[in-house]
C-alpha cells in the first residue's frame, strides 16, 4: 500500500483540447499558469497545513542536533568538571570532522557522517562510565581490564538496593546506550546534510573557526580560568590508546617483577621462627582509610573511638603499634589490596591480580602453612561464590557466607555483620581444645559502601545464630535517604568503622591470650564522596600483642604506641610488608632470614 493517498489526476492542459476521458466542459486553465498544490491528506500534510511550526520544528531538530554533538565532544569525564564553564569552549576536534565531511564525495561523506555518529555516542558513553569509575575508584575507566568490574557493580546495585532496584539500573544504562549512539548518529547526519546544502556558508565558517581556535591557543585566551581553546577529547583518547600499549607491556614487566623472592629458597624450618605457638590473625577492615583518622569532620569521634580501644587493649594486657601502608587502589578493588599485602607485589589492577594467582608466587600466608606449624583458615564473608584463588593463598580451608551458621538480614552489600564474623571464628576455629596454633586471615566487611545501614555491638551472648540483627537492621538508615546527603554518608562510613574497630577490640578483650598476635589494616581509602577531594591512598595498619617480644621485634619500625599512628608515622607501599615482617619475625630477628645457597 502507498504510503501517500495517490492525488486526482489534474486536467490535462496542454494545447489540441480538453483532458482525455474527462468533462468536456470543465474551463481551460490559461496557458502558463502554475498547477494547484495539492496537500496530502493526515498526518503527513502538516508541514503544508502549518508551514511556521513545521519551520521552527526544523530550526529546533537541528539546534538540538548541534548541541548534542558539542555535548559529546565538551563534556568532560568527571562530574565535579561539569559546569558551565566547560560548554563554552571551541574543541579542534569538531572544526577537523567538519572539515573532513566537507572535503569528502557525496556516497563517502554519508558513510563517514554515520560513523563519526556511532562513535560520538561510544565517546560519550565512555565519559559518563568515567564519571562513576571517578565517583568510586578515583580513576577513569581502563579499556582493557576493567570489564569484570561491570558485572561486580551490578551486584553491588542488587545487594544495596534489591534485586528490583539492579533490573531497573541496567535497563537505564542499556537504555541510555542506546538512545546516545541513535540520536549522535542521527545528529551527526543531520548536520552534515545541512553543510552539504549551504557548503559555501559551511566551508567560510569552518575557516574562520579554525583561525580562531588558532588565534586563541596562541595568545591563550580563557574564560573564567579555562581556555577557550580544547583538544581535551583528543588528549583523553590519546591518554587513553597510551594506556592500553602500557597495560599489555605491564604484563612481561610483572612478569619479571614476580620471579623476585627473597624468601623462595629459604628452608621452612627458618621462617617465621618468631612466632611459632601464636595464634596471628591478618584482618583487613573494609574502607577503612587515612580519611577517617585525618579528616577533621571525623577525626575528633574517631580519635575516642581509637582512645578507647588503646586503653581497654591495655587494661587486658594487650600492647599494640601502629603505622601506615600505601594501597595500590582506592574506593574499590580490596582483593588487590589484599593481594597486594599477601603477596608482596603491587597488584593495582586486574590483568596483574589474574597473574598473581595463576603463578607460583609464595603469600604470606602460604609461608605459614608451608612451615608445618599452623593450621591456616580463611574467613570471608563477601565471598558469595566460589573462589579458586582461596587455594592460591594457602589456605587449608575457607569459611565464606554461607559456612558462618549466619542466618540474620544483609545489611546493604555486607553479608554478615563483623562481631558475628568474628564469634564465628571464635566458634569454628579459635576457640576450639586441643589445636594447633592458627593462621587467619580475617576480612570485616560491616565498614562496605554504601555504609547504611550498619550494625551495632550487641552482647556477645546474645548472637545465637544472627537472627538477633533482623530488629538491629530496622534500627538502622536507609541507603537511598542517606546519599542523598554527602554529609550524612560520611558520618555513616565513621560510625561503620567505629563499629569494626569495636568488634575487633571486644574480641581481643573477650578471646585473646598472650599466644594472640592481631595485625589489622585498612584496605584502601573509602569512595571520593568520603575522601572529600583527597588523593591519600594511605591506610592505617596495627600490631596488637600481649607477649611483650613480639612488639620487641619490631621496635625498629618506629610505628607509634597504640591503635592510632602518628601523623608522621613511617609509611610504606603495602606491598613492602610482607618481607619486612617476614624479616622481623625470622631466625634472626631485626636481620633477614638466610636465604639457601
Amino acid at each position: 500500500m502507498s504510503l501517500f493517498i495517490r492525488p486526482r489526476r489534474l486536467p490535462d492542459t496542454t494545447e489540441g483540447g480538453a483532458d482525455r476521458g474527462g468533462d468536456p466542459a470543465a474551463p481551460e486553465e490559461s496557458a502558463g499558469s502554475a498547477p494547484p498544490v495539492v496537500t496530502p491528506p493526515g498526518w503527513f500534510g502538516w508541514r503544508h497545513r502549518w508551514p511556521r511550526t513545521a519551520r521552527g520544528v526544523t530550526v529546533g531538530t537541528t539546534v538540538l542536533a548541534g548541541a548534542l554533538v558539542l555535548f559529546a565532544l565538551l563534556v568532560p569525564n568527571r562530574v565535579e568538571r561539569v559546569n558551565v564553564n566547560a560548554f563554552v569552549r571551541l574543541p579542534v576536534e569538531g572544526i577537523l570532522l567538519v572539515t573532513l565531511l566537507l572535503a569528502l564525495p557525496a556516497r563517502r561523506r554519508r558513510i563517514a557522517a554515520g560513523v563519526s555518529g556511532v562513535l560520538l555516542g561510544l565517546l560519550t558513553v565512555l565519559k559518563f562510565v568515567d564519571m562513576g569509575f571517578y565517583q568510586v575508584l578515583a580513576r577513569p575507566f581502563d579499556l582493557v581490564l576493567d570489564w569484570i568490574l561491570l558485572d561486580d557493580a551490578t551486584d553491588f546495585v542488587r545487594e544495596s538496593f534489591g534485586r528490583g532496584g539492579q533490573v531497573l539500573a541496567v535497563a537505564g544504562v542499556l537504555v541510555l546506550f542506546v538512545a546516545l549512539l541513535v540520536l549522535m548518529t542521527l545528529a551527526t547526519v543531520r548536520l552534515t546534510g545541512l553543510m552539504t546544502r549551504h557548503r559555501p556558508v559551511a566551508v567560510r565558517t569552518t575557516l574562520v573557526l579554525g583561525v580562531a581556535w588558532v588565534t586563541c591557543v596562541t595568545l591563550g585566551v580563557q574564560i573564567t580560568g579555562v581556555p577557550v581553546a580544547t583538544k581535551g577529547t583528543a588528549e583523553m583518547l590519546g591518554n587513553r590508546v597510551e594506556a592500553v600499549r602500557a597495560g599489555l607491556r605491564d604484563a612481561r614487566v610483572f612478569e619479571e617483577e614476580a620471579a623476585v623472592d627473597a624468601f623462595a629458597r629459604t628452608p621452612p624450618e627458618q621462617l617465621l621462627t618468631g612466632l611459632r605457638g601464636k595464634d596471628v590473625l591478618f584482618t583487613f577492615i573494609e574502607s577503612y582509610g587515612r580519611v577517617a583518622i585525618d579528616d577533621p569532620a571525623m577525626a575528633g569521634p574517631m580519635d575516642a573511638a581509637l582512645k578507647d580501644g588503646t586503653r581497654r587493649l591495655a587494661d587486658a594486657g594487650f600492647a599494640s603499634r601502629s603505622g601506615w601502608l600505601e594501597s595500590p587502589v582506592t574506593g574499590a578493588g580490596s582483593w588487590l589490596a589484599h593481594s597486594t599485602f599477601l603477596s608482596g607485589l603491587w597488584i593495582k589492577n586486574q590483568q596483574r591480580y589474574r597473574s598473581l594467582t595463576t603463578s607460583d608466587r609464595t603469600t604470606l600466608t602460604k609461608y605459614f602453612r608451608e612451615t608445618g606449624d599452623w593450621r591456616t583458615v580463611g574467613i570471608v564473608p563477601g565471598v558469595r561464590r566460589a573462589w579458586p584463588e582461596g587455594r592460591f593463598f594457602g589456605l587449608d580451608h575457607i569459611y565464606d557466607s554461607e559456612h558462618l551458621g549466619y542466618h540474620g538480614p544483609y545489611f546493604s552489600w555486607t553479608p554478615v555483620p563483623d562481631q558475628f564474623s568474628l564469634e564465628a571464628f571464635e566458634r569454628l576455629e579459635h576457640g576450639r581444645k586441643d589445636r594447633e596454633p592458627i593462621m587467619a586471615e580475617i576480612i570485616l566487611a560491616s565498614s562496605h559502601n554504601p555504609w547504611s545501614p550498619i550494625a551495632h555491638m550487641i552482647d556477645w551472648d546474645d548472637l545465637g545464630d544472627g537472627s538477633v540483627f533482623h530488629g538491629v537492621k530496622k534500627e538502622g538508615t536507609n541507603p537511598t535517604e542517606v546519599w542523598k546527603d554527602p554529609e550524612k554518608v560520611r558520618t555513616e562510613y565513621r560510625r561503620a568503622v567505629e563499629y569494626s574497630l569495636s568488634s575487633l577490640t571486644e574480641w581481643v578483650e573477650r578471646y585473646g591470650d598472650e599466644n594472640t598476635v592481631l595485625v589489622f589494616l585498612g584496605d584502601h581509602q573509602p569512595v571520593p564522596t568520603v575522601t572529600a577531594g583527597s588523593t591519600s591512598r594511605d591506610v592505617p595498619v596495627t600490631i596488637v600483642a600481649k607477649d611483650p617480644k613480639v612488639l620487641d621485634r619490631v621496635a625498629g619500625w618506629n610505628w607509634t604506641d597504640g591503635l592510632k599512628p602518628a601523623p608522621d608515622a613511617p609509611r610504606w607501599g603495602m606491598d613492602e610488608f610482607r618481607d619486612r615482617f617476614m624479616t622481623a619475625y625470622g631466625p634472626q630477628g631485626g636481620g633477614s632470614a638466610t636465604p639457601a645457597p
